[in-house]
C-alpha cells in the first residue's frame, strides 16, 4: 500500500434555482489534501480560505474520516495532512461537502475499505444531509439526485456541459442553517405545483443541454430564492447586470451568499471584466464544470 496520496475534490454549486436539495454541479475550484501515514496526527492548512486556529479532534476531515472508519469496524491510523482549498467557507460553493467527500476518501485509502462509488455517494449524502453538493463532488459533472429514507442515493449524471459559469463571491458568510430559517414551513398546493414544475423543467433542460431553457428555469425558482434573496448582497443588481451582459441565467449558489451565472463560452473573460467593474466588492471568478469528481493520486516517497 502506498503511504502518501493526493486527494483532489471539486467544489460545487447546488440548486441552480428550483433544483432544491437535488441538483448539484461540480466546479473547477478544488480542495486538495496531501496525505502521509505518520506516527501522530497533524493537519496543516496552507490556504487563505482555511482557518489556522483549530483542534485536530474537532476538524471536519478528522471527525468524518474517523466516523467512516468506525462504520466499517476499522481504526483510523494517524496521518499528516497538508490541506489546500480554493473554496471559501460558508459561501455556497460546497466547501463542507468537498471536505466530507475528501474525508471519506481518506478513510477509504488508509483503512483499505474498498468503497464503491455508490458507497461514497450514500455516505457523503447521508452526512451532508442531502445529495446535491455531495454527489457532484464525488462524480463531477451535473447530478440530479434523490436520497430515500434509508439513505440510498439515486443519481442521474449529466456530463460535458458546453457552457461556462461565473461566481460572484461577497466578502460575507452565510451558513446554510441560517439561510434555512427564512424558508416557509409549507406551501399551498397550487404554489408547490408551479415550483415543482419549474424544477422538473430545469432538470430536463440540463439533460437536453438546452442552455437558453436552463437559464430561464434557473431564474424561475419558487422554493427558496424569493425568501433568501433579501439576505444576499446586491442579488437583484447582479441578476440584471448579468442578463444585460449576455448570461443565460443567474441564481443563488446553494443557499448563498454567492451568486452564479451560466454564460456562453465565448463571453468568458470579457463578461468577468464587465462584472468586476460593476461589483468591486465581490470576488468574481470564471469557472467550468469539473468532469472527474474526486480523484486520488499515489505520491512516491522520495528519500533524502
Amino acid at each position: 500500500m502506498s503511504k502518501k496520496w493526493q486527494i483532489t475534490v471539486p467544489g460545487s454549486t447546488a440548486n441552480l434555482g428550483p433544483g432544491f436539495d437535488s441538483i448539484g454541479l461540480s466546479l473547477s475550484l478544488y480542495l486538495e489534501l496531501t496525505v502521509t501515514l505518520a506516527d501522530q496526527w497533524e493537519i496543516i492548512h496552507v490556504s487563505e480560505h482555511l482557518p489556522q486556529d483549530f483542534k485536530i479532534e474537532d476538524h471536519l476531515i478528522f471527525t468524518i474520516a474517523k466516523e467512516t472508519a468506525e462504520r466499517y469496524q476499522k481504526s483510523l491510523p494517524p496521518c499528516r495532512i497538508e490541506m489546500r482549498s480554493e473554496l471559501p467557507f460558508a459561501r455556497g460553493l460546497g466547501s463542507s461537502a468537498a471536505a466530507i467527500v475528501a474525508a471519506i476518501e481518506l478513510a477509504n485509502l488508509v483503512c483499505d475499505l474498498n468503497l464503491t462509488t455508490q458507497d461514497k455517494l450514500n455516505l457523503s449524502s447521508q452526512i451532508e444531509g442531502h445529495p446535491d453538493n455531495a454527489t457532484a463532488s464525488v462524480l463531477g459533472g451535473l447530478t440530479i439526485s434523490q436520497m430515500d429514507e434509508e439513505g440510498n442515493v439515486d443519481t442521474i449524471h449529466v456530463q460535458d456541459l458546453d457552457a461556462s459559469f461565473v461566481v460572484f463571491i461577497p466578502h460575507v458568510e452565510l451558513k446554510t442553517s441560517e439561510a434555512r430559517k427564512v424558508l416557509p414551513e409549507q406551501f399551498d398546493r397550487g404554489y408547490a405545483v408551479r415550483a415543482s414544475a419549474n424544477a422538473n423543467m430545469l432538470a430536463a433542460s440540463f439533460v437536453l443541454k438546452d442552455y437558453e431553457r436552463i437559464g430561464r428555469y434557473m431564474e424561475s425558482d419558487l422554493f427558496h430564492e424569493p425568501f433568501r434573496s433579501k439576505l444576499i448582497p446586491q442579488f437583484d443588481e447582479i441578476h440584471c447586470a448579468a442578463k444585460e451582459a449576455g448570461a443565460y441565467g443567474t441564481a443563488l449558489s446553494g443557499a448563498g451568499p454567492t451568486v452564479i451565472s451560466i454564460i456562453p463560452n465565448n463571453l468568458g473573460e470579457a463578461f468577468v471584466s464587465k462584472m468586476k467593474v460593476r461589483f468591486p466588492s465581490h470576488e468574481i471568478l470564471l469557472t467550468k464544470t469539473d468532469h472527474k469528481g474526486v480523484s486520488v493520486t499515489a505520491v512516491p516517497n522520495i528519500l533524502t
